[in-house]
């Protein structure tokens, strides 16, 4: 019995201990805006979507302000190859014709309403929008190296206002990456470009994407060339010799837009991490990466 005990209270100090760890970072950290682009492997496994959502509404309940950006390419393309058309890519941007188009708004809504349901069930309020609500993003046509790629936007204005109202009023908004033109035609929007928009609108404190890979490294082959910490200087230097290519490069530039555009940090964690997010938070070392303007003393 004594033993029993002694265990007992070791797992109970155990978890102590984490709580006066994580206690500085949820002072410091209250109502403060988190941008979360959501997306990768994590979406498409039931437990780590879960585990992602719980994450989130922890955050929100302990009193940062979180914002959900999700994508849904996986799912995009399984339904479009569902209505007999294939998937088309240029330089990786999905080609997006009309028909595309409307798959693609269908599934984001059928994503973003399961996100909402999930994160209701866990007793926080939710609201799900797309862009095109309240004309919260509003886009230009984009091309790929002067390819036209269809009804693909990129973001040249956001309206914060209905995202501020919802915070204001309790609610977890849940973002859909679509967006309107001038002309009111519907266009889809790369999710890492949105919550980078997104983040810089509302001043967030935090951007986070969670992806499919731990963080940057200098060496992608080497997993002890591993950056914990770098600046936006040194990561734009990392751009412009060549060290950072394909997939990454996009999602590397999103994260120095949002720090030069006024997000105090930006974070690459593993989305298949379970509870990445808090230990990158809530923990002295984390396990991601971090993006920061200029070196300080300040990591967190």
């Amino acid at each position: 019995m004594e033993t029993h005990l002694n265990r007992e209270q070791t797992e109970a100090q155990r978890k102590a201990s984490v709580l006066i760890e994580a206690l500085p970072y949820i002072q410091k950290f209250n109502r403060k805006i988190v941008v979360i682009k959501y997306g990768g492997s994590a979406m498409n496994n039931e437990e780590l979507q879960r585990n992602v959502i719980k994450d989130v509404t922890l955050l929100k309940l302990v009193g940062f302000k979180p914002i959900i950006v999700h994508g849904g390419g996986k799912a995009i393309s399984s339904w479009v190859k569902k209505s007999g058309k294939e998937a088309q890519f240029i330089n990786g941007l999905r080609v997006t014709d009309e028909e595309t188009m409307e798959i693609a708004e269908m599934v984001l809504g059928r994503v973003n309403k399961n996100l909402v349901r999930m994160v209701e069930e866990l007793g926080v309020k939710a609201v799900g929008i797309s862009g095109k609500d309240g004309k919260l993003l509003t886009v230009t046509k984009k091309f790929s190296d002067g390819q036209d790629i269809g009804y693909v936007g990129e973001v040249c204005k956001v309206r914060p206002k209905i995202l501020y109202d919802l915070l204001d009023n309790d609610y977890l908004p849940i973002v859909a990456p679509v967006g309107m033109d001038g002309n009111f035609d519907t266009f889809n929007i790369n999710a890492d470009e949105a919550a980078s928009a997104i983040a810089r609108s509302v001043k967030a404190d935090r951007l986070v994407y969670l992806t499919d890979i731990a963080g940057l490294y200098r060496d992608i082959n080497d997993p002890s060339s591993f950056i914990n910490r770098i600046t936006i200087a040194e990561a734009e230097q990392m751009i412009e010799d060549g060290i950072i290519g394909g997939g990454m490069l996009p999602k590397l530039t999103n994260c120095t837009q949002a720090v030069r555009g006024g997000v105090h940090r930006v974070h690459i964690l593993d989305g298949r991490i379970p509870h990445s997010m808090l230990l990158e938070f809530f923990t002295d070392k984390g396990v991601g990466t971090m993006f920061h303007l200029t070196s300080d003393t300040d990591m967190n």
